[in-house]
């Protein structure tokens, strides 16, 4: 068997990882990324496709552990490329995915598949296993082969008393145990976290006790996929005598999937529309809406920016329940602060227990492994500091050193005769999603766009004699964003024509090399009296 991880080692999102075996290609997730600050103009992240691009005919299978977007979000993307690979997963994972690829015009091969379930496709006998997880419906899968037997979680925590009293079947890890088990790909999230991570059950009281002490308009901000947090928030509303209205429109049609599907138990008379809240008194509704990771274009975000229909105003109470997904922070307490400014009390997880993981903690992992036993370790899901923590916690339950497996993504692990080992790597960057446009922006492009947004930009303009060389207009310089006024460049203008004169009486006439003699010599200037490295744009034109 071979295993290449395509996304979500060393990172947390992008998930997704093909397993290889007689030329056939089953693929665990396809999920997505959401960019940082050094990455403007970026939607999301993709996987990178490229090792699949020309064996797209060989993929059997596309498992989906469970419906977050770092698991699901890629999947229109990839089947652009080839809309007839099957999706198999959970009912509730491809009622969402399904709803992303009617979007994109896509009509999928869907396989629901369900805990105790096996499927075969080719070389892969696959078993699917309840875990739970922040998100009902995650399942985690045994893939059997010739080669040896692999145990991925997907996304999982051990929570004893779950809102949907759907636990992790520890009694299926048993018997996969018991069988023994070649490899385990474990979750690292919260793996430096000790101990265990704490009950669901024990958000509902707090929220609720939140939307009772508040006094005008509640707004609460979630992952769109968390169920299990809106319906916390339905009840919280109902006991509070409130509505909700939910916002966003991935919230808007995630939620009623998980209406109709019976994930989430509410009726039609326990929400309001927008339009309806509005001009509801302050104290009878709860908005319920996207952004706790403080994106840019999500509902929260706006409505600290006074961008959005619903303004905040002295006395709202906002709610993140939401962890902070790494490289998010600095984003998130932008919002925040923008929300206390308007007057709003932000509640969020360092200030109250209004959110829990959804991923296992080091105790509860350290009983996977106990359970389990694995011949070989490679933990996933996870930045690199996770994934050391997930291996250290193997070795301790006796897994010999040598038998953990920290990897990256395009590394090449093959897996034969109860040895995991890495071989090889593969290609494997970031494949960028920016408009309709996907995979054509570089990390040049990127780089472009920060000394843009940090440099500013400026531009000279000339006209030259085509015989002689000679400037005849210009040089004219204009800048932006560089915070000075045009006045400011008469110093160097001057020591441009001379360097285009210079240049001149060398024989120089090619347009290009005379655009680069402007771009040194004012990027020189520049540099020395203002300590900047803007992006400049020379332009000579023969005359």
């Amino acid at each position: 068997m071979r295993i290449i991880p395509l996304g979500g080692i060393g990172e947390i999102g992008r998930n997704m990882t093909v397993f290889e075996i007689d030329s056939k290609i089953l693929i665990v997730d396809c999920g997505v990324l959401f960019p940082e600050e050094h990455q403007p103009g970026i939607d999301v992240i993709l996987p990178d496709f490229g090792y699949l691009k020309d064996r797209l005919d060989d993929v059997v299978g596309i498992f989906l552990t469970h419906g977050h977007e770092d698991h699901i979000g890629g999947v229109p993307y990839l089947l652009r490329m080839k809309p007839d690979v099957p999706l198999l997963g959970s009912a509730l994972t491809l009622a969402f995915v399904e709803a992303k690829l009617k979007e994109h015009k896509i009509t999928p091969y869907s396989m629901v598949v369900a805990e105790g379930r096996r499927e075969k496709l080719a070389g892969f006998d696959l078993e699917f296993i309840a875990v739970n997880h922040s998100i009902p419906d995650a399942l985690a899968v045994v893939i059997r082969s010739v080669a040896g037997s692999i145990l991925h979680t997907g996304d999982f925590k051990m929570d004893q008393l779950p809102l949907d009293g759907r636990l992790t079947d520890l009694r299926a890890f048993a018997r996969v145990g018991e069988e023994g088990l070649d490899l385990f790909m474990s979750d690292s999230t919260n793996a430096d976290v000790p101990g265990f991570t704490p009950l669901e059950k024990e958000i509902g009281p707090v929220i609720e006790s939140v939307i009772a002490r508040s006094k005008k308009r509640v707004i609460v901000a979630s992952f769109s996929s968390h169920v299990h947090r809106v319906q916390q928030v339905v009840d919280a509303a109902k006991a509070n005598n409130r509505k909700v209205a939910l916002v966003g429109r991935s919230m808007v049609r995630n939620m009623q999937i998980a209406i109709q599907m019976g994930y989430l138990n509410a009726e039609t008379e326990d929400f309001v529309d927008l339009k309806q809240a509005a001009n509801m008194a302050p104290d009878q509704v709860v908005y319920m809406s996207t952004g706790s990771q403080g994106e840019p274009m999500a509902v929260l975000a706006r409505m600290a920016n006074l961008e959005h229909d619903i303004e905040i105003a002295e006395g709202d109470t906002v709610i993140l329940a939401s962890s902070l997904i790494p490289g998010n922070e600095n984003a998130v307490y932008r919002v925040i602060d923008g929300l206390t400014k308007l007057g709003a009390n932000v509640v969020h997880k360092g200030n109250a227990k209004v959110h829990v993981s959804g991923h296992a903690a080091a105790g509860e992992l350290l009983y996977c492994y106990n359970i389990l036993k694995p011949k070989n370790v490679m933990p996933v899901h996870g930045e690199y500091r996770h994934l050391i923590a997930n291996g250290k916690l193997a070795e301790q339950t006796g897994v010999p050193h040598e038998r953990v497996l920290i990897t990256e993504d395009g590394w090449v692990i093959d897996l034969a005769d109860g040895v995991a080992e890495v071989v090889g790597a593969v290609e494997c960057g970031l494949l960028f999603v920016d408009g309709k446009t996907v995979g054509k922006i570089t990390e040049d492009d990127l780089h472009d766009r920060r000394v843009l947004a940090e440099e500013g930009f400026i531009s000279i303009f000339c006209v030259i004699d085509a015989e002689t060389g000679r400037v005849k207009v210009g040089p004219e310089i204009r800048a932006r964003a560089f915070a000075e006024d045009d006045h400011v460049f008469d110093d160097v203008k001057p020591l441009i024509s001379k360097a285009l004169a210079e240049a001149a009486g060398q024989g120089v006439r090619d347009t290009y090399a005379l655009q680069q003699v402007i771009r040194r010599t004012i990027g020189t200037w520049v540099n020395r009296a203002h300590r900047r490295r803007p992006m400049i744009i020379p332009v000579v034109i023969e005359g």
